[in-house]
């Protein structure tokens, strides 16, 4: 039976994350900005370096991604305290501009984590765009580990310097 992740969530988020299976989660959210913009919001690094920066505190500190089919990625981020930090890698499967991107992903908390896929949808939507965002991990364990980061928090509040930009 899916299991809803919005008891963890504040009230005021406007991203919605539900867990529909044991290794999947969905993540929406609305722009106000076209799918175009979102998209190259997602895909530019110099737009990227703007906004994705999780929880306050926190700063980009590498930003590499060639925004092709097979193309890679290398996000890094140190918390500012100089406390701790982490990076991520991925690899590009589709990448049907302005609507369609699918990756695999990995973090380094230093360690590596299982492989998540991902594919993330840009659609039309009440004058923006409505993003939705699918996360697949290999096991049940793995997706509960990434949930009870409260990532949904540092994901918002970096989507909320998106809408800034676009």
């Amino acid at each position: 039976m899916p299991q809803s992740q919005s008891q963890s969530q504040s009230q005021s988020l406007p991203l919605s994350l539900t867990r529909i299976n044991p290794t999947t989660a969905i993540v929406t959210r609305h722009f106000f900005a076209p799918p175009a913009r979102v998209f190259a919001c997602h895909t530019d690094p110099g737009l990227i370096r703007q906004w994705l920066h999780g929880p306050d505190g926190w700063t980009m500190t590498d930003c590499e991604i060639d925004p092709t089919p097979g193309g890679k990625a290398r996000y890094a981020w140190t918390a500012d305290d100089g406390s701790a930090g982490f990076h991520l890698t991925a690899e590009n499967g589709f990448v049907e501009a302005p609507h369609r991107i699918t990756h695999t992903e990995r973090m380094f908390l230093p360690d590596p984590t299982p492989d998540m896929q991902v594919e993330t949808l840009f659609l039309p939507a009440d004058g923006g765009t409505r993003m939705v965002m699918t996360l697949h991990l290999p096991s049940a364990d793995a997706m509960d580990a990434m949930l009870a980061t409260g990532m949904e928090h540092g994901m918002e509040a970096s989507y909320q310097r998106l809408d800034a930009l676009a």
